[in-house]
């Protein structure tokens, strides 16, 4: 395969762009408080990645995934970030480090969805992540916004069948999808741990104009996951005066970033109760456990 100088640099020039959002995220997680074999992982692959004398866009088209996991200090979960990295150019655990994950941006990351669908999507229908997205093309609420028909909805479907399904086959599942009782746990130790000042603050980059140090973050883990935790910081939370309550869970476990959002319920049996957005079925059959263990 023959490429020009030219295309050679550019592919060299995303080496060193990875490479750079790996030490950042490295500095980032010390500076955060984060568990100091984590914060070294991601600098030993930023030196393996800086050091590389071929394209990783080139090793990746020539090996696959596994081309990427026999770098040294390149385990599944980095090589997995790095591959969607070279892939979608996205990096999300440096979006929450850096407290500026654009939710609308995700959503029109998916072919068929432009800026008007992507903010009626998290605005209306209150769709934050891929997989949210999946099950509202499949259920029918796609069908609400403007625009959105029934060639439209498919092609979305298929479109994040591909990117998702990927992700899925390459995982096991208790790795990919972590239990209510965990979230809610972590959850717990996330606004405990705000509530007694033990937390570093950082200053987001969306809807802080005075670019204050205002909003808490919890590095955790449990198990096999490493989860970055901190308030909502989205449009649809300061509008609707949650900003205080809607707490985001983001893990990037075996190297697939999982995100959940975590709120306080205002309707139904599970009212005034903490609760998984979007797995309130698995939250109500929680806390009838723990009803009856404690009955």
């Amino acid at each position: 395969m023959r490429f020009t100088v030219l295309a050679l640099v550019r592919m060299m020039t995303l080496n060193y762009q990875i490479a750079q959002r790996l030490e950042e995220v490295a500095s980032l997680l010390e500076t955060q408080g984060a568990n100091p074999y984590r914060v070294d992982a991601y600098r030993r692959a930023a030196i393996t990645v800086r050091s590389l004398r071929e394209p990783l866009s080139v090793l990746l088209d020539r090996e696959g995934l596994e081309g990427l996991l026999r770098l040294p200090a390149i385990g599944d979960r980095l090589g997995l970030t790095i591959r969607d990295m070279i892939l979608t150019g996205r990096f999300p655990m440096l979006e929450h480090l850096r407290g500026e994950m654009d939710h609308v941006r995700l959503l029109k990351s998916v072919p068929g969805i432009g800026q008007v669908q992507a903010e009626r999507l998290h605005h209306d229908l209150g769709i934050d992540t891929l997989e949210e997205l999946e099950t509202a093309a499949h259920d029918g609420r796609l069908a609400n916004i403007a625009g959105m028909g029934p060639k439209r909805v498919a092609g979305i479907i298929a479109s994040l069948g591909a990117r998702l399904g990927r992700v899925r086959g390459e995982l096991r599942p208790e790795i990919f999808e972590a239990s209510v009782e965990e979230l809610l746990d972590v959850d717990r130790e996330y606004r405990d741990a705000v509530q007694t000042n033990r937390l570093p603050l950082i200053a987001p980059r969306r809807f802080n104009p005075a670019g204050e140090a205002w909003l808490p973050i919890l590095h955790t883990e449990r198990g096999d996951r490493h989860y970055t935790v901190l308030y909502s910081n989205t449009a649809r939370a300061h509008a609707s005066g949650r900003n205080r309550d809607w707490v985001i869970l983001y893990h990037d476990g075996a190297g697939h970033g999982r995100q959940y959002t975590v709120i306080t319920s205002q309707q139904g049996a599970l009212r005034g109760k903490r609760i998984v957005r979007g797995r309130e079925e698995e939250c109500r059959a929680f806390y009838a456990q723990g009803t009856l263990r404690s009955a």
